[in-house]
């Protein structure tokens, strides 16, 4: 299975790579730009290049992680276009990385009428998939429901990528903090939710998984990532997650606080065993 965790990119993305082959991960994420500002970035394209040549070479798999303030949902148009133009950004540098896309929030909308929050998403990621052309793709990530009610259900993944101009340039990001949060799985076993990810065509379109315990209850709408094994999740639903056929060769990212002694060689080791 392809396993790994969030990198930084401080020294560069073909940096990057080296320090995921020397640490013996398969996978890793990274933020492409400064995760706190949706300005765009002049980049190296030689040195992200290099990047992409050393995870061809090491069968390293990577996916790219959008800003914080990246909001398709947002009832503000001034943010709304600058999300489109940041996310055209980000989306060049992680197909220069050879990443399999771009992960994005499905979307926050404050707004009095939420249908237009689903409009609102639609419109953004029709916007950008009709000024892309790379292989890289927009990976549309499942919500918690901690800051709005969007984006906690199966069915609003396959709606909104149904119903975009260009859904081949869509896929999905599960994350299971985030399931386990808005009580969409409640660890066990042969859940509900895959099954209905499968009947509705989104199974078959999921291209990365976060992988992160939870330090709450299922079901208490509370996004905070819990080391693997130290939350609520428990280790039958998490292994059992791991050995779904169709997930198989789709990288598995931690997103949690290191292990105690400040590295993840416990919680990688766990997924290895787990993976097996």
């Amino acid at each position: 299975m392809y396993i790994g965790r969030h990198l930084s990119i401080k020294e560069g993305y073909a940096s990057a790579a080296k320090a995921a082959y020397s640490g013996g991960i398969s996978a890793f994420q990274y933020f492409p730009k400064n995760p706190r500002s949706l300005g765009i970035k002049a980049f190296d394209r030689r040195e992200a290049e290099r990047c992409a040549e050393l995870c061809r070479q090491y069968d390293i798999r990577t996916i790219a992680h959008s800003p914080y303030p990246t909001n398709l949902a947002s009832e503000r148009e001034d943010v709304r276009q600058r999300t489109v133009e940041s996310l055209l950004n980000d989306l060049d540098i992680a197909n220069s990385c050879g990443s399999i896309g771009v992960v994005v929030h499905f979307g926050v909308y404050k707004g009095k009428e939420p249908l237009a929050g689903y409009q609102s998403i639609i419109q953004s990621l029709n916007e950008v998939t009709s000024r892309w052309n790379g292989d890289a793709k927009l990976l549309i990530e499942i919500q918690s429901g901690e800051h709005t009610f969007m984006g906690t259900t199966i069915e609003e993944l396959a709606q909104i990528r149904g119903l975009c101009a260009e859904p081949a340039k869509l896929a999905f990001c599960l994350d299971t903090c985030h399931m386990f949060a808005s009580g969409l799985w409640h660890g066990e076993t042969d859940a509900e939710w895959l099954k209905k990810a499968g009947s509705l065509g989104v199974l078959e379109h999921v291209a990365a998984v976060h992988f992160n315990d939870s330090m709450f209850a299922a079901g208490a709408r509370r996004d905070r990532h819990a080391a693997l094994g130290t939350g609520h999740i428990g280790e039958e639903g998490m292994k059992w997650l791991m050995s779904v056929p169709a997930l198989a060769n789709v990288p598995f990212i931690l997103e949690t606080p290191s292990d105690e002694d400040g590295t993840y060689g416990r919680q990688l080791n766990l997924m290895r065993e787990w993976g097996t």
